[in-house]
């Protein structure tokens, strides 16, 4: 019983000492160190660049309450979190953002989208007009709150469920991830 107890304050111990990741710039983008999602404070775990044939698309941060942690794990967890987009070229319009989000939870949910039916669409919704570069999205997820969607700072509507947020965070974090360099990136790596 001790040395599971040993085990588990070594644990928390190593875990409480990992330094949060310092802020960053990417592209232009100063992805900040913390970020206030609907006053719980997150700490960024990583950030990445979103590029497509040699074009910088967006800038993609990830925040967690702790930082840190695998990508199985940050996608299953039931905790406040979020992740950030900060779109840096005008080849990013709106419907190329739907296409890429729609590819994205077929990958990351296995093609098994019909249960996120309604918040995908909701989502669509929320996206707003065009998109370009110097626009932005936030997706902060929070127990029982859902995933609050902000389009260039501004609240812009709530997705409720867990399952939604899994299969959203997996559109970067999964298996299949929309680039396997970016989800390194989110993941401090």
């Amino acid at each position: 019983m001790r040395t599971r107890i040993a085990a588990a304050a070594l644990a928390l111990t190593a875990f409480a000492s990992v330094p949060p990741v310092q802020a960053v710039e990417l592209a232009g983008v100063e992805v900040e160190d913390r970020l206030d999602a609907d006053g719980t404070e997150l700490l960024l775990n990583g950030a990445g660049l979103r590029s497509r044939f040699m074009i910088k698309l967006y800038v993609a941060g990830l925040y967690t309450a702790q930082g840190g942690g695998s990508a199985e794990t940050i996608v299953a967890d039931d905790a406040p979190m979020a992740i950030t987009l900060d779109i840096v070229s005008d080849r990013v319009t709106r419907d190329k953002m739907i296409e890429a989000l729609d590819d994205g939870f077929a990958a990351s949910t296995g093609g098994d989208t019909a249960a996120l039916a309604d918040g995908m669409a909701q989502l669509q919704e929320t996206m707003g007009g065009e998109l370009a570069a110097g626009s932005s999205m936030m997706f902060a997820y929070a127990p029982q709150g859902g995933t609050t969607v902000w389009r260039d700072g501004e609240p812009v509507g709530v997705i409720e469920g867990l399952a939604f947020k899994q299969a959203l965070f997996g559109i970067w974090l999964s298996e299949k991830p929309v680039a396997r360099k970016l989800k390194a990136g989110m993941l401090g790596g």
